[in-house]
């Protein structure tokens, strides 16, 4: 690696990286005091901001706040959480706070404490294309710097030994339902940009939410508790079989622990797709005290006799959905145990359908001659995070919360964050600046040695009275 002072043109970076959510900056983070890495990372955005759109007043986290970006890696880091609120002068209010989980704006605001003081972090720079240079022995990163409202300004390359992909998920429209997202008219909306229209939702007749994860769970009871009682007009319908809490205990934590990944990138494939479908109470239910709270609303709301006027329906999925003239939607239903039919007509539809991994196509077409992918096409990734390539390629191009098929449901866990983000520093640069536990679960999650044990000759005698008595 290359000990930088001042970078200019010509030199090859050791790594860039692209995008910057919490990944990418656990991982710039954890670099900053590794001088001898000279590090870049790029980002389309003006600023750093973690779900604007869903930091709704009260809502917390769901991970305590040892998991920032740094902490579980190297607690004396000066980017941990802790120190966030020593410069600001906060921690003797947080200390008699007692608060194990914060809220989200507070998680917010600490990125973006972190974003504002690192000096190899380049907002307004979208990355269009990584290639590898054989020639050269060096990958090719183009992007385009972009002005204050958003138009190019310049284009520009740099060349790095290796790269770093943290691009994030991107909001999942349901099929039926994305001709109506964006269009004129009534409001249908993903989650994500559910403060963005609160009002207008707040003043709509009947309002419909859709998704019965955490997300669809918070918005549910923000519209609850600001709409009149008797006349609430709100329902809420999911495909999951049930309003599920999610797996909190903390046996059941363990899964998203170093030693269950590792566990899970040592499957095959086929078990691996499996336990992925399986498993999503681990990482898709809905907080208990979240349930507790819409559960005392809606009870409230009982005290002067009457029910309240919602539905709360899961196991149900959206057939089609078109809209009724300029004022209102219509959406098909279906009862997946029933397999009864129904229409609902609506003034409003929340998706607070989730998340997925954006591809990394469109970025890396460059790189596909050199991927190795598995049976249903998709990037292999190695146990360091490392996709695998062609042995031609002497850089590595690591990934941020692109590999649930390979390492698990704990891929977009923030508590694993700083783990993968050490693991990558570590084998990037040949050493260990940061030692990492052996063993991080009490459960141990497959057989030590599958393989029989031969008994010896003294074990076989011992066993022959025993054998010959039955």
């Amino acid at each position: 690696m290359t000990t930088p002072t001042h970078h200019t043109p010509e030199t090859p970076r050791d790594l860039v990286g692209i995008g910057i959510g919490p990944f990418n900056l656990s991982l710039a983070a954890l670099a900053d005091p590794l001088t001898e890495l000279d590090t870049v990372f790029y980002d389309q955005r003006p600023a750093f901001h973690w779900h604007p759109g869903l930091l709704l007043d009260g809502a917390r986290i769901q991970v305590p706040f040892l998991a920032d970006l740094v902490t579980l890696a190297d607690p004396a880091s000066p980017w941990t959480f802790l120190n966030h609120l020593k410069t600001r002068e906060r921690l003797f209010p947080f200390y008699f706070a007692e608060r194990f989980h914060i809220q989200r704006a507070e998680y917010d605001a600490y990125c973006r404490w972190v974003a504002d003081n690192l000096p190899t972090l380049h907002f307004h720079h979208q990355v269009d294309a990584v290639r590898w240079n054989p020639e050269r022995h060096l990958f090719e990163v183009d992007y385009t710097q972009l002005g204050t409202d958003g138009e190019a300004e310049a284009l520009g390359r740099t060349h790095t030994r290796n790269v770093v992909l943290g691009i994030g998920t991107e909001p999942h429209v349901p099929d039926p339902l994305r001709p109506l997202v964006d269009t004129p008219g009534v409001p249908v909306l993903h989650a994500a940009d559910y403060l963005h229209h609160r009002d207008t939702l707040l003043t709509a007749g009947h309002v419909t939410v859709i998704g019965t994860g955490q997300s669809g769970a918070e918005i549910f009871l923000d519209l609850l508790r600001h709409r009149p009682a008797g006349r609430e007009q709100l329902h809420w319908l999911g495909r999951t079989e049930a309003l599920a809490p999610m797996e909190y205990s903390k046996l059941g934590l363990e899964h998203f622990t170093p030693d269950y990944t590792r566990y899970f990138h040592a499957l095959t494939e086929p078990v691996r797709d499996r336990l992925v479908a399986s498993q999503w109470q681990l990482h898709k239910g809905i907080d208990a005290d979240t349930t507790a709270a819409i559960h005392d609303e809606l009870y409230r709301r009982t005290l002067d006799g009457g029910w309240p006027d919602t539905v709360l329906t899961p196991g149900v999925h959206v057939r089609t959905a078109g809209r009724i003239a300029t004022t209102k939607i219509e959406l098909h239903l279906e009862h997946d145990q029933q397999k009864t039919r129904s229409r609902l007509t609506t003034d409003a539809v929340v998706l607070a359908t989730g998340y997925r991994e954006r591809p990394l196509n469109r970025i890396l077409a460059g790189l596909d001659p050199y991927m190795r992918r598995d049976n249903r096409e998709r990037p292999r990734i190695d146990e360091h995070f490392r996709l695998r390539l062609d042995p031609s390629v002497t850089g590595h191009v690591y990934v941020q919360n692109a590999e649930t098929h390979t390492h698990g449901v704990g891929t977009p866990d923030l508590g694993l964050a700083a783990w993968r983000s050490a693991t990558i520093l570590n084998d990037l640069t040949g050493r260990n600046p940061y030692p990492l536990p052996t063993r991080t679960a009490f459960t141990t999650f497959g057989l030590e040695n599958a393989q029989p044990q031969i008994p010896s000759a003294r074990d076989h005698r011992a066993l022959t009275p025993l054998v010959e008595g039955i």
